[in-house]
């Protein structure tokens, strides 16, 4: 963990910059705050990092490096020291991380049910359900 001027701590959360991604590291920091992690949410920095699947939006996954595209540059700032923690999507995760690595936790999962089936989404009546 960072230290402040102040000697307040400061979790620093590695993750993606895409919308999901973001959405889940605030949530992190939320339940970090709420857990007496830090004082405040204001002490959990999000530390965006791009990753090789982020920037090449071109090339197939499984040509880039499959599964691992957008975990190994987040998995690398907890390694080298730029954040304490990590936040990513189970569907993005290898089946084996770096030896010097633990899957800590996971949070509860929101309602999976939710699905939308069709072939012409245009053709919904206006405010249809």
């Amino acid at each position: 963990m960072a230290v402040t001027t102040e000697g307040a701590r400061t979790v620093r959360i590695a993750t993606r910059g895409s919308e999901l991604a973001l959405w889940q590291a605030h949530h992190v920091q939320a339940a970090l705050a709420a857990a007496g992690v830090c004082d405040h949410a204001d002490q959990v920095e999000i530390v965006i990092v791009s990753t090789s699947g982020d920037r090449d939006k071109i090339t197939p996954l499984h040509e880039i490096g499959g599964k691992g595209v957008f975990v190994k540059e987040v998995q690398a700032a907890l390694l080298d020291g730029r954040a304490d923690v990590a936040v990513h999507s189970a569907k993005d995760m290898p089946a084996v991380s770096p030896p010097e690595l633990t899957l800590g936790a996971v949070p509860l999962r929101a309602n999976p049910h939710d699905v939308l089936v069709g072939s012409r989404l245009n053709e919904l009546a206006a405010g249809a359900r």
